[in-house]
């Protein structure tokens, strides 16, 4: 007759942990199920006749980087919490991250490698890649990618036998996410979403991204706590692969990582779709993916699954970072819908002074305004309220953000061209209209007065 014994464990955050451990354990002796539940962080282990031994079932799960015990184990809220020091140390380290950007945007080396909005969003895509890589949401993959590289097992020399599957398993994720990723920009240009829409998409990945960055501080728990995870069946397909020692079982691998549960992909996700465009999504994803290569390839070849304690310092850094993204994304969203979040920094922060607008002969506001890689220039424009306005865009550098214009608050809603585009309108009332890219990516606004 079938009996179980309970282990408690401590620090699983989704399925994928339940999926490790479980897996992990069942191959113990005189083991002959395993049931795992992040939620309850307990695993209940099933035997017949000879009960496994204890103390190894815990050995096995801490060399995951969990904590077990045979008795419940009590919530330590001085366990990794920061102290007053390493907070300061994380600010001093992101300060110190900001001064070498301001400097690098002082000396031009953005303008130098023509970076324009698309590019902005790849770049940020990378970046977002590199920090997954090395917070807790993505640690969990990297223990599977450790679990991969010790199973699969290839013949040859030291190269085909270590870095080639890890390789062809890199190789596979950054082909699968682009591929995947352009079907979801696809499926959004297919939808055909309004600015309206768009701008709900990108609070809702702000709001994530949100979500995320206070996670990794430490002040919420894991969005999986609230059921948002890929079903436990698609961690058997992902079984079947890992064990398959076919040639293509690596690539194929690397791409099913797309499914597995992530909020960082899944904000990425949304992303691409929000783009309605199947090379925006594809490029955006396809980044992504190789950020987080570097990391997730050293921890595949070290074929160890031992888990590195995540230093605090660098977590609490990562979660700020998080954060800027997520402030960035969500002025993004507000600004298409005519919200000027960081107006108080377009102050400081236009590359150019406010334009006076141009009276002609016929009591005509002659705007006239340039798009260019680094932007709109100029990006703040002084007009007089009630006085009909003739705004000329040149479109000299048109990527596939700045090739829509939005000013929310006016109902326009146009799109560029290469050379000269007009837009007639006229401002009601003094104040300020925002205006946008067709995502909020690049910003500019109108002074009323």
């Amino acid at each position: 007759m079938s009996q179980y014994k309970k282990i408690y464990i401590s620090g699983m955050t989704c399925v994928s942990c339940e999926h490790l451990i479980s897996e992990d354990v069942s191959k113990l002796p005189n083991v002959e199920k395993v049931e795992v539940s992040h939620k309850t962080q307990i695993a209940q282990v099933y035997f017949s006749d000879k009960s496994p031994d204890n103390q190894e079932i815990i050995k096995t799960i801490e060399k995951l980087g969990y904590s077990a015990s045979e008795n419940p184990i009590e919530k330590d809220t001085k366990k990794n919490k920061a102290t007053g020091a390493q907070w300061a140390w994380s600010l001093f380290v992101v300060f110190c991250i900001y001064l070498v950007y301001k400097y690098l945007s002082w000396i031009g080396i953005f303008d130098w490698i023509q970076i324009d909005s698309q590019n902005i969003g790849y770049g940020a895509a990378f970046l977002i890649g590199i920090v997954a890589s090395m917070s807790t949401c993505l640690a969990v993959v990297g223990a599977v990618v450790m679990s991969f590289g010790a199973k699969y097992k290839t013949e040859g020399n030291k190269f085909s036998k270590n870095a080639k599957p890890h390789l062809l398993f890199h190789a596979g994720r950054i082909g699968g996410f682009f591929l995947l990723g352009g079907l979801l920009g696809i499926l959004g240009n297919f939808v055909q979403f309004s600015p309206s829409v768009l701008s709900i998409f990108t609070i809702l990945i702000a709001l994530v991204l949100f979500w995320l960055a206070l996670n990794i501080l430490g002040f919420l728990p894991s969005m999986t706590t609230l059921g948002i995870h890929m079903p436990k069946s698609s961690m058997n397909t992902w079984q079947k692969l890992k064990e398959s020692e076919h040639a293509f079982a690596p690539i194929l691998l690397g791409a099913f990582t797309f499914f597995l549960p992530c909020g960082f992909t899944q904000t990425m996700q949304l992303f691409a779709v929000s783009s309605g465009s199947f090379w925006i999504g594809a490029l955006t994803l396809a980044f992504f993916a190789l950020g987080t290569s570097p990391v997730l390839f050293s921890i595949g070849m070290a074929s160890s699954k031992a888990s590195n304690k995540k230093n605090v310092v660098l977590q609490k850094v990562i979660g700020f970072i998080i954060l800027a993204f997520a402030f960035y994304t969500l002025s993004s969203g507000l600004a298409v819908r005519g919200i000027g979040l960081t107006d108080f920094l377009k102050n400081t922060s236009s590359k150019s002074n406010p334009v006076v607008s141009v009276t002609n002969s016929e009591g005509v506001q002659v705007v006239k305004m340039a798009v260019e890689y680094s932007g709109y220039n100029p990006d703040v424009i002084k007009i007089k309220a009630g006085v009909p306005v003739r705004w000329e865009i040149d479109g000299k550098q048109i990527t596939g953000c700045t090739s829509d214009i939005v000013v929310p608050n006016l109902k326009i809603n146009k799109k560029l061209n290469s050379g000269l585009n007009v837009i007639e309108f006229t401002a009601p009332n003094k104040g300020t209209l925002n205006f946008s890219c067709g995502m909020g990516m690049v910003r500019g606004r109108f002074i009323v007065e």
